[in-house]
């Protein structure tokens, strides 16, 4: 009797956000908005649970103290969804430097087990040049996401997350896993799967990495 006790406590814990994740995250009631694992429905906010392979750490940080807006239709999950613009999306709320520190060094922790690393290799001029070309009309990525054109300005469609400051926002592995299989962090992603072979694949994971928000002009 008292082994199964145990067994019911541990798993209790184990899938837990409260528990399986830092207290500072708890404190701020994180979970509210947001999936800290995968078990359980999605919420109106993003899934933070794979956080630690998908940003990047500089970037989480400013975000948390200075928050922008990276879908201007809110989240797939969101009641607004597709709804109304700007004016009906729910603000993140602002930390301080030390909680948005803390909580930074939390969710780097939140990592999915088992996701491929590839090395992916500078891109040519040449290559960026055709990269491009496939990103915005083979592929029409700038249908559902802003990018950059050629002369630094945003351009392209909204109902996907902005790309303009991809580079300094995301990780290079989480980016070409999500293009091989977004099905591996959401099963209600609006994602495409496309029929990319990986030399593709790679280039447009190099290309996005090149998408940086210095480069606006």
């Amino acid at each position: 009797m008292k082994k199964i006790f145990y067994l019911l406590i541990s798993g209790w814990v184990l899938y837990s956000p409260q528990f399986s994740y830092g207290s500072l995250i708890e404190e701020k009631n994180c979970s509210a908005c947001h999936r800290l694992s995968k078990v359980g429905k999605e919420k109106k906010g993003p899934d933070l649970f794979y956080a630690g392979n998908k940003f990047q750490s500089a970037w989480l940080e400013e975000y948390l103290q200075n928050p922008v807006t990276l879908r201007k239709t809110g989240t797939i999950n969101s009641p607004n969804f597709l709804k109304g613009g700007l004016q009906n999306l729910q603000q993140h709320p602002i930390l301080n430097k030390n909680d948005a520190v803390n909580i930074t060094q939390e969710l780097m922790a939140m990592t999915l087990p088992g996701l491929s690393e590839e090395q992916i290799n500078p891109l040519t001029k040449g290559q960026i040049a055709k990269t491009k070309y496939e990103f915005e009309r083979t592929f029409s990525c700038i249908s559902c996401h802003q990018s950059l054109n050629l002369a630094g300005k945003p351009r392209g469609g909204i109902s996907g997350p902005s790309l303009v400051n991809a580079g300094n926002r995301l990780k290079e592995s989480w980016v070409a896993n999500w293009l091989k299989n977004p099905k591996i962090f959401s099963n209600k992603s609006r994602m495409p799967v496309y029929k990319m072979d990986n030399e593709t694949r790679l280039r447009f994971t190099k290309f996005i990495m090149t998408l940086k928000k210095e480069n606006l002009r």
